[in-house]
């Protein structure tokens, strides 16, 4: 399978688990890492949306292996 390129256009999108459950949201991207934010408040979203996010004490790395795929909407884990 291909790596899937994460890119700064990635910031905001959700991020959903095999069945589809959101689990957080991209808030930041750092050298094609997304950084997610479990469980964000509307506050959270609406800041990574408008490119305001940062990685802080709060975002977990997602690591490549993890992604399943990555659509115009949403990035889906494969765990």
């Amino acid at each position: 399978m291909a790596a899937t390129q994460i890119t700064d256009d990635d910031e905001g999108k959700k991020v959903v688990d095999q069945n589809g459950d959101e689990v957080g949201i991209v808030s930041d991207v750092q050298h094609g890492t997304a950084h997610v934010n479990p469980n964000p408040g509307l506050t959270d979203k609406l800041k990574s949306k408008l490119g305001w996010g940062d990685a802080d004490e709060d975002t977990y790395p997602l690591q490549d292996e993890m992604v399943q795929s990555v659509t115009d909407d949403e990035i889906r884990l494969n765990h």
